[in-house]
C-alpha cells in the first residue's frame, strides 16, 4: 500500500467550465413529479375557478377580447402562487418573485409567465373583498360536504409582529413637526422637479419615484396624526377602569404615541413577555377537523369583546349558527356571558380566580350579585364539562396558531395597515385549509 501511494500521479478532478455552451431541452411539465403539492394547489384553484369562486378577481381586468392592450396575468396563477407560497411559509413578495425564477415548483406553476414582486405584492393586498369571498366559499364547501362542523367553535387571538419599528412611535407634538417638514419637502421637491435645469440629470422613473416617496410619507404622517384622538379615548377608558390610584394616575400621565410608518399598529405584550408593535389576529377553528372557519384582525391588545363578532362572522360564512363557543380567560366579559344564553350560545370561558380565595371562595362558586346565567356558567366551568372544553380549546387553537405563525408565513408581517394585514392573515388561513382539505376541494 505504501509503495502504491508513492507512485501515484497528480489527482484528476472534474472542474467546472462555465464558458462552454450547452443546449438543454426542458419541458416545464417535467419539473416536478406527479402528486407534488404544487400540482395539488393548481388543481384546487382550477376547481374553485370552475365553480365561479375566482370571478371577483377577474372583474377589474380591462384586457378584453376585441380590445387593445397587453394580456393580463391569469388570476388563477397569482392565487395559486400565493397559496403555495403560504403553504411553504413564504410571506414576502420579493422572495416569492425570486422563487418563481429559481425554484422548480414555482416555475412549474408559472409555466413561462413572468411575474415580479410589484405585481405579486399588489395582488396580495389589492383584492380584499374577493379574497374574503374565496375564503368563505372554501369554508362553506367544507361545511356542505360534512367535513367541518361549526356547532362548536374554538377561538383564540395571536399577536403577530408588525412591520413598524419600535422607534417609529412618536407623540403628537413630534408628529406635527414631522408632518410640517414632510409637506415642506414635497413643495421643495415639486419646485426642483419642475425646473428643467436642476432635474435634467434625473430620468422620468427617478422623478416619479421621488415624488411618490415624498407623497407617501405625508400620507403616513397624516394617518398617524389622525389616530391620536382614538388613542386618547382608549387611554382615558383604561385609566377610568384603573381608578384614581397610582396605576390610574400613571396611565393618565402618559401621552399617546402613533407610528409614523404603520398608523394602525399598536404596541402589545408579546408571547415572550416583551412589548412590540403588533396586530391581534383572531382565528376561529372547528375543534374536530381543525379547519379555520373565521379570521379577523384587530389592533386591540385585549381579546375581550372579540367573541360575539367572530360568531357572527362564522354564521355569515357558513349559514350555520355557533352553539358552543370555547375561548380562554382573556375573552371574559360578564355581560357577554349573561347575554349568550338569550342568543342560544353556550359560552366556555374560564372565570378569573379571586385575589383572596379565603375571603371570596373559588372562582366557580356563585356570587350574591350573579344572575342565573352567570351562576350556570360558573357551575359549568367548574365541572368536568368545563375542564374538557378548556383542554379541547388549547389543543386546537394553540396548535393552529403555531402552525400559521411557524409554517404559513404569518411570523412577521411585511405589509402595513389593518386592511393589508387582514389580507395576509386570510391568505395564510386559506392556505392552511387548502393544504389539509385539498382532496375534498378538488373533488
Amino acid at each position: 500500500m505504501g509503495e502504491a501511494g508513492t507512485n501515484r500521479g497528480e489527482v484528476r478532478l472534474r472542474v467546472p467550465d462555465r464558458s462552454q455552451v450547452t443546449v438543454r431541452l426542458e419541458c416545464d411539465e417535467r419539473l416536478i413529479p406527479k402528486g407534488h403539492r404544487a400540482r395539488v394547489v393548481w388543481e384546487v384553484v382550477c376547481r374553485l375557478d370552475a365553480q365561479g369562486a375566482l370571478a371577483p378577481f377577474k372583474e377589474p381586468i380591462r384586457a378584453r377580447a376585441g380590445g387593445v392592450g397587453r394580456d393580463a396575468t391569469d388570476p388563477r396563477l397569482l392565487v395559486a402562487l400565493w397559496l403555495y407560497a403560504c403553504i411553504r411559509g413564504v410571506g414576502s413578495a420579493r422572495e416569492l418573485a425570486r422563487l418563481c425564477a429559481e425554484s422548480a415548483p414555482y416555475r412549474w406553476l408559472c409555466g413561462g409567465v413572468t411575474v415580479n414582486h410589484r405585481m405579486l405584492s399588489a395582488f396580495r393586498v389589492g383584492f380584499a373583498g374577493a379574497l374574503d369571498g374565496l375564503f368563505t366559499r372554501v369554508v362553506a364547501s367544507l361545511v356542505g360536504q360534512g367535513l367541518v362542523n361549526v356547532r362548536r367553535v374554538c377561538q383564540d387571538g395571536t399577536r403577530v409582529r408588525a412591520g413598524a419599528g419600535d422607534k417609529s412611535f412618536r407623540r403628537g407634538r413630534t408628529l406635527d413637526e414631522l408632518l410640517g417638514e414632510a409637506k415642506a419637502h414635497v413643495e421643495s421637491l415639486r419646485a426642483l422637479l419642475e425646473d428643467p435645469e436642476k432635474s435634467a440629470a434625473l430620468s422620468s422613473r427617478k422623478r416619479a419615484a421621488r415624488r411618490r416617496a415624498a407623497d407617501e410619507r405625508v400620507v403616513r404622517l397624516e394617518a398617524a396624526v389622525a389616530q391620536l384622538p382614538e388613542l386618547r379615548r382608549r387611554q382615558e377608558a383604561r385609566a377610568k377602569r384603573l381608578g384614581n390610584g397610582k396605576q390610574g394616575r400613571k396611565q393618565r400621565a402618559k401621552e399617546p404615541r402613533s407610528s409614523t410608518t404603520d398608523a394602525d399598529a399598536r404596541v402589545m405584550k408579546m408571547p415572550g413577555g416583551g412589548f412590540r408593535p403588533a396586530y391581534n389576529v383572531q382565528l376561529a377553528c372547528d375543534p374536530h377537523s381543525r379547519a379555520v372557519v373565521g379570521v379577523a384582525v384587530t389592533n386591540e391588545g385585549s381579546d375581550a369583546g372579540q367573541a360575539p363578532p367572530m360568531r357572527e362572522q362564522v354564521r355569515r360564512r357558513t349559514g350555520h349558527k355557533v352553539e358552543e363557543h370555547l375561548v380562554d380567560g382573556g375573552y371574559l366579559v360578564l355581560d357577554e356571558v349573561e347575554a349568550a344564553p338569550r342568543e342560544g350560545v353556550t359560552p366556555y370561558v374560564p372565570p378569573k380566580p379571586p385575589r383572596n380565595e379565603e375571603k371570596r371562595g373559588s372562582e366557580y362558586e356563585p356570587r350574591p350579585t350573579d344572575s342565573e346565567a352567570v351562576k350556570a356558567w360558573r357551575a359549568r366551568m367548574g365541572g368536568a364539562e368545563g375542564k374538557s372544553a378548556r383542554g379541547q380549546r388549547a389543543a386546537t387553537s394553540e396548535t393552529v396558531n403555531a402552525d400559521l405563525k411557524t409554517h404559513r408565513g404569518l411570523a412577521r408581517l411585511t405589509v402595513r395597515g389593518l386592511g393589508k394585514v387582514t389580507c395576509a392573515a386570510l391568505w395564510s388561513a386559506l392556505a392552511y385549509n387548502v393544504m389539509h382539505f385539498a382532496a375534498a376541494l378538488a373533488a
